[in-house]
């Protein structure tokens, strides 16, 4: 009898794993759009709080990218998509349409935008070209300036972490695709959201949340770039690289992950 119940509980615990492993129901469209969503460091200016040490006008470096650009325009998308807001469009498109012309034109504010998102469009043979961002300003320093933290111990470890990463980031003997694999990993995507938004949730006063209203802020900011992306005139023939700052990435990928609008590819299948 002992030996029976056993059995049951063990099939059931099984069951409940195999269940949880596999789909069960359809949660994407028959014509769901394919989407590479690629998160990179900022080539050029950024008002982010840390950067990552980079010569935009460095030959090799920007030979590094164009090769990085190559890797990824086997993906062949159709529609390009960047950090830049709607606004401005028509601008980006101008400029676009002038890099294919003349790839080795140069620019007066060059960016992983110039570097890398026009490659690959160049080389995909791409026609269309869209800004998503949303602006939306935010504490973030919050963690430092708030008297009288309920949770005062959270922090200072926190803050070891941001610098061991930073650290690892910033490698000088890494090469610029090897920082892009390190950046695009699912762990490294976690943690830019948690660095950027879910840290302050650990920064309050007692009876209020003065931290989660300021990480609200940026994930707000975030469904507004996707609300934005939901705008654009996209079929079910089109496939759509995304470049953007890997946080934006991290967010997008939740985003894609539950739409049954989009279909996420791997992007390890192109930045092997």
């Amino acid at each position: 009898m002992a030996t029976h119940s056993l059995y049951l509980l063990c099939s059931f615990f099984l069951s409940m794993v195999t269940f949880g492993q596999r789909t069960v129901f359809k949660d994407k469209f028959d014509d769901a759009i394919p989407v590479l969503n690629f998160g990179t460091f900022h080539m050029g200016y950024t008002p982010d709080a840390t950067k990552v040490a980079f010569d935009k006008t460095n030959k090799k470096n920007q030979q590094e990218v164009h090769a990085i650009a190559k890797l990824l325009a086997a993906f062949k998308p159709t529609v390009i998509v960047v950090e830049r807001v709607p606004e401005r469009n028509r601008e980006l498109l101008t400029e676009y349409q002038s890099y294919v012309k003349t790839p080795g034109m140069e620019f007066k504010n060059l960016s992983e935008i110039q570097l890398l998102a026009y490659e690959v469009g160049r080389l995909s043979g791409a026609t269309r070209i869209y800004g998503i961002d949303f602006h939306e300003n935010y504490n973030y320093m919050l963690f430092k300036t708030l008297r009288q933290k309920t949770d005062s111990i959270t922090i200072p470890q926190y803050n070891k972490l941001v610098e061991a990463f930073a650290k690892t980031r910033n490698e000088k003997t890494m090469g610029v695709k090897d920082r892009l694999k390190l950046i695009n990993h699912p762990q490294s995507l976690d943690y830019l959201i948690n660095v950027n938004a879910d840290l302050l949730t650990y920064v309050s006063t007692e009876g209020h949340a003065e931290g989660a209203d300021q990480a609200a802020k940026f994930y707000h900011r975030n469904l507004v770039m996707f609300s934005n992306l939901n705008q654009l005139p996209l079929t079910k023939d089109d496939r759509v690289f995304i470049l953007m700052g890997a946080t934006h990435t991290a967010f997008f990928n939740d985003f894609f992950r539950r739409s049954p609008k989009y279909l996420p590819v791997n992007t390890f299948a192109y930045l092997k």
